[in-house]
Formats: structure tokens, sequence, C-alpha cells
């Protein structure tokens, strides 16, 4: 068998078209456009009669309803009716029983007295190696007008610098105290129940 070439055999001739099929008369072309341009400069001329003669009617028609609405009709329902003052009511006489009773009234409220002990409140907010560190801490808190002291402790696991503040006669003061140090973002404080 023999291998046929197809790049050197080229490309096959196209078959060509009748120049009659497909193409209009250059004379049919040039009569169809004049004569659309007669029509179409005719089209916008009648267009903008008849809106024209459309807003006229309507305004015939808006006059011609205006004179039939009765006069009568239209005051009578726009005038508000006034109240006589025969008509109105008697306004009732208020009667209120409170403003007499109230002042008669007395409440009476038992308080216990809190009972006084020797222990107070301290509050630990933080506990350091370094004496450094503690300083650093006491510093914070007393810009916050609060006075704190540094206790030295030594444990089975070293030398500790505890940052406690109080004495306070009531966990009332220490939570007040705690809360005005969260303020600045301390807020390690613990409460505890000691005796110094």
């Amino acid at each position: 068998m023999a291998q046929r070439d197809y790049v050197s055999r080229g490309r096959t001739p196209q078959k060509k078209k009748p120049a009659g099929k497909g193409r209009k008369p250059a004379t049919n072309a040039r009569s169809n456009a004049q004569s659309n341009a007669s029509v179409s400069g005719k089209l916008p001329i009648v267009r903008l009669i008849g809106i024209f003669a459309l807003v006229i009617g309507f305004g015939v028609f808006l006059w011609s309803i205006k004179d039939n609405v009765e006069d009568d009709v239209d005051t009578q329902a726009s005038r508000p009716v006034a109240p006589t003052e025969e008509s109105l009511p008697e306004l009732p006489e208020e009667e209120w029983e409170y403003i007499k009773t109230l002042p008669g009234y007395e409440v009476e409220v038992e308080v216990r007295e809190q009972e006084k002990s020797d222990k107070r409140y301290l509050m630990q907010c933080a506990s350091f190696r370094t004496r450094a560190q503690a300083e650093e801490m006491k510093a914070k808190i007393a810009f916050q007008g609060l006075e704190a002291l540094i206790r030295h402790s030594t444990g089975s696991n070293g030398d500790w610098f505890r940052v406690i503040l109080g004495p306070y006669e009531s966990k009332r003061d220490a939570e007040k105290a705690k809360h005005s140090l969260r303020k600045v973002n301390i807020a390690t404080c613990q409460i505890w129940y000691w005796n110094l």
C-alpha cells in the first residue's frame, strides 16, 4: 500500500457560488431605503399629534367633572363638628386614697448586728520568687490608692515574697478593693480569712 502525502497534495479547490444567489440587486435596496425614510419621517409627527390630542382630551375631561361636584357634600365633610358644652358629660372628681392613708403607715425592720471577731480578711494578690517583682506589684497597687504589704515566707520549695492587702474588717471591704484592682488588670487577688 502506498502512503498518501497530505501535505504535498495541497488544498482541495472550493466550489464557487453563483453571482445571482444571495445578493439583492442594488436598485431594490435603494428604493427600499427611500420608502423607509419617508415613512419614518411621517411617523414621529403622527405620534406627536396623537399624544397632544390625548393630553388635551384628558384636560377637558378633568375640567368637565370639576363642576359636577356638589358644594354641600364637600363643605360638610371637610368641616369638623365642634362639641358644645351641653353635649359633654361632667368630669368625675378624682379621689386618691393613698394620699390620706400613706402617712399613717410605719414599717418596722429588725436588723441584726454583725458579730465582731478577732479574725480579719486579708487579700493576697501575688506571690513572687524575687523581692523586685513584689515591689513592682506593690507600686501598681499604690497607684490605685491602696496600701500593700510584702511578706517574706520560707517553705519547702524555697523563698516567696507575697503581696498582701488588708486587714479588712468585713469581706465587703475586701471585695471593694479587689474590684478597684481589676480595673488596672490585677485579677489574681484572692480573699482569705486569715489572722496575722
